[in-house]
């Protein structure tokens, strides 16, 4: 399994609509991902503080998708790019962190 996240870094001076993206954009995004059989799962999060006390989240809010593979979420990903990334000024001018893992242990 992989999971690919996307991160928006917590900028001061950035702009984040926590409501658009989880209430919007992420709804779509899901609808339209979830359709590929190699999809296994999402969350989504928002960073409220750092690891030591009194620090800000390094990141505002964080988007993780789980396939059975690479393959998998960029053949349900590609279709649907222009959409989804068209969509980001609605709720964003962060550029986010793209980061694609292997999972090695999930419980």
């Amino acid at each position: 399994m992989v999971k690919i996240s996307i991160l928006y870094p917590n900028n001061k001076d950035s702009r984040f609509d926590l409501g658009y993206y989880t209430q919007t954009h992420m709804p779509m995004s899901i609808g339209l991902l979830s359709r590929h059989p190699g999809f296994q799962g999402v969350s989504v999060e928002h960073g409220l503080a750092g690891g030591m006390p009194g620090t800000e989240a390094a990141y505002i809010a964080m988007c993780h998708f789980q396939f059975d593979s690479v393959e998998s979420f960029m053949e349900a990903f590609t279709p649907h790019a222009a959409k989804l990334q068209m969509d980001m000024p609605n709720y964003t001018d962060i550029e986010p962190v793209i980061q694609v893992n292997e999972v090695l242990i999930s419980r």
